[in-house]
């Protein structure tokens, strides 16, 4: 994924045999990843999720992907301006079959949730809501250009991660909140990475992003060196594993940025997500 022109779609829709690369094309880093934290967060503060949560939110957080992808491609012929990229062609080439992965995984989905506790479920109702009128917002108005996309992105993903702990234990909710708004912020940042890598080089004037976006993406070292410190302070002092998993995967995330010329696009955009998984780091150290 190195900033580099748009690849064409014939390049786009060659077969990839790489396993990150299919991880990636597939969808499924972005369900691996909040299936992974939400037992993360869980088990640092010592709960343990019922199998069913995990599978659910891997399921929901396919599905999302998975639409949201195939949405972007409704006009692929008519898009020129080199916004699509290797897994909106790969969807588009698989349409049939994204199509009907998400059909199975939503029956799936019914079926699970009547073993999800009733208050994840009202919380999750109340996030869909507000994500159902983003995705209209995104999908189906002019305006969608302005929204601060990789932003909200991140903080509906933090919020639905932390949901299945908060609706278990209620009273962490104050105590978790900082550590979700740090985890929001990562999220945020992996998201503005992979626009900086996959448009062009700084400042990002000429693109239609939100002014809030095209800010961060001028500084999107210093935000990451101070999301690093912030978060690397209070795993120092208070002996907590998420925001040192936080710290890591922002570190990360700053290593792939400086070598993200001497690296191909498509392999950067997917070890972006795998800098994602440093909860597998920490499992020898989580219930010490």
């Amino acid at each position: 994924m190195a900033v580099a022109s748009p690849v064409s779609p014939g390049q786009q829709l060659s077969p990839h045999t790489s396993p990150l690369y299919l991880w990636h094309l597939l969808s499924l880093d972005a369900p691996t990843i909040a299936s992974l934290w939400i037992w993360f967060v869980a088990s640092a503060n010592h709960l343990r999720l019922p199998t069913v949560s995990v599978v659910a939110m891997f399921l929901a957080v396919w599905m999302l992907y998975a639409a949201d992808r195939l949405l972007d491609t409704r006009f692929i012929g008519a898009i020129t301006n080199g916004d699509l990229e290797a897994r909106h062609y790969f969807h588009s080439r698989h349409r049939r079959a994204f199509l009907g992965g998400i059909i199975t995984a939503s029956i799936t989905l019914a079926i699970l949730l009547p073993h999800l506790e009733a208050a994840a479920i009202h919380l999750y109702l109340i996030l869909g809501g507000l994500l159902a009128g983003y995705f209209i917002l995104i999908h189906a108005t002019s305006s969608a250009h302005r929204l601060p996309k990789e932003i909200a992105v991140g903080l509906f993903f933090a919020a639905a991660t932390f949901i299945p702990t908060v609706a278990r234990r209620p009273d962490l909710r104050i105590s978790l909140l900082p550590l979700a708004i740090l985890f929001a912020a990562l999220c945020s940042l992996n998201c503005l990475f992979i626009y900086a890598w996959e448009h062009s080089t700084p400042p990002y004037s000429n693109h239609p992003a939100h002014a809030l976006t095209r800010m961060a993406l001028r500084n999107l070292s210093p935000l990451t060196i101070g999301l690093i410190f912030l978060s690397a302070a209070i795993s120092f002092f208070d002996r907590q594993a998420i925001p040192c998993a936080i710290a890591i995967s922002a570190s990360s995330l700053l290593l792939l940025h400086h070598r993200r010329h001497q690296t191909a696009r498509l392999t950067l955009r997917s070890l972006a997500d795998l800098a994602l998984t440093t909860p597998l780091l920490l499992l020898p150290f989580l219930h010490r």
